[in-house]
């Protein structure tokens, strides 16, 4: 969702006109309309996240509480019902807003690199390595605003149980929450995990917004052949892809993304689920990997893995349906 705009230039001759719209204004459409595609898509994908949290997060000291995915469901709304699976969203809601924003922003200057550089001038549309560049760089920047966002979700998420009656915890919420975490670990205790969100989103980010574009090029491609006539083919070339194909280019971008580094995201979650004021001192991401590996090995680290790949295909598909048709059909 990161790049429509780079998508759509991309995919329209040299010849033909198009008005142009200050950087302003194209960052107010990033921001808003991007804002708007990824809070709803939050409420599409968040119980899943749920679960994979809790199933990503189970010590590794005990026996496993959830045997899969649809055993932690089942738990999960026996325990608290439906409404269970959504704990803890407002601090997502606001990430999301807060994560769209960031990664256009930071996308944006990453195509400033990438200009300023010499590799490509303005005036032509970004080959693929840089867009999947530019997706690197607003990842590796956005981390450091998610962080925060995801240890106060987790921690809502996976309240922490009294270890030793199993009582079931009270629910915290946001608020408490980050009192807990400032009091005992100060203003840097909200940026615990940073290393796991910085490599999930760098590495995952390129993947993303890379995956999405290479795929929507294929379709344009592919469509582009059955076209007759120079007329079909710039017809073609200027009007939005059906609506089959954009979902599955946003499903593949929402797939790699969750794939391929799903271990930093299932480390980072341990290490955000961890009891705050604990006597032990604080793993590192490189402490927690190592541990969770000689506890349950590769198949530890991808824990979860399999539900969250399942909600990132069509949450990812239709946050980018919306966020490419606002910006085609509503534009400012």
């Amino acid at each position: 969702m990161a790049i429509a705009e780079v998508e759509t230039s991309a995919a329209k001759p040299p010849h033909i006109h198009v008005k142009a719209k200050s950087a302003a204004l194209e960052a107010v459409e990033d921001i808003v309309y991007g804002s708007t595609a990824g809070i709803v898509g939050k409420y599409i994908e968040y119980p899943f996240d749920t679960v994979k949290v809790r199933l990503q997060s189970q010590p590794d000291h005990l026996p496993l509480r959830y045997k899969g995915p649809l055993d932690c469901f089942r738990q999960s709304i026996k325990a608290d019902g439906l409404l269970g699976l959504y704990r803890g969203i407002s601090a997502p809601l606001f990430g999301a807003a807060a994560e769209t924003s960031s990664l256009f922003f930071f996308e944006r200057m990453g195509r400033e690199v990438v200009y300023a550089s010499g590799y490509c001038s303005r005036d032509r549309v970004l080959p693929l390595p840089a867009l999947w560049f530019t997706g690197a760089f607003a990842g590796a920047f956005t981390s450091f605003v998610l962080t925060p966002i995801e240890l106060v979700k987790c921690k809502i998420q996976v309240p922490t149980t009294n270890s030793k009656d199993r009582a079931a915890p009270k629910t915290p919420s946001v608020m408490s929450v980050i009192r807990d975490v400032y009091k005992h670990e100060g203003v840097k205790g909200f940026w615990y995990g940073q290393m796991g969100t910085f490599l999930r989103e760098s590495g995952g980010c390129a993947a993303w917004f890379g995956s999405k574009e290479t795929t929507t090029k294929m379709f344009y491609l592919l469509n582009e052949r059955s076209a007759t006539t120079q007329m079909e083919k710039d017809a073609l070339a200027t009007e939005a892809l059906p609506l089959w194909q954009q979902a599955v280019a946003g499903a593949s971008a929402g797939m790699s993304y969750n794939f391929l580094f799903f271990p930093a995201d299932t480390v980072k979650s341990r290490m955000q689920t961890s009891p705050v004021g604990s006597s032990a001192p604080p793993r590192t991401f490189w402490q927690e990997g190592k541990a969770l590996w000689n506890q349950h090995g590769l198949r530890g680290l991808y824990r979860g893995c399999g539900i969250t790949v399942l909600r990132s295909a069509p949450s990812s598909a239709f946050i980018f349906i919306v966020f490419d048709g606002l910006k085609r059909y509503l534009p400012l």
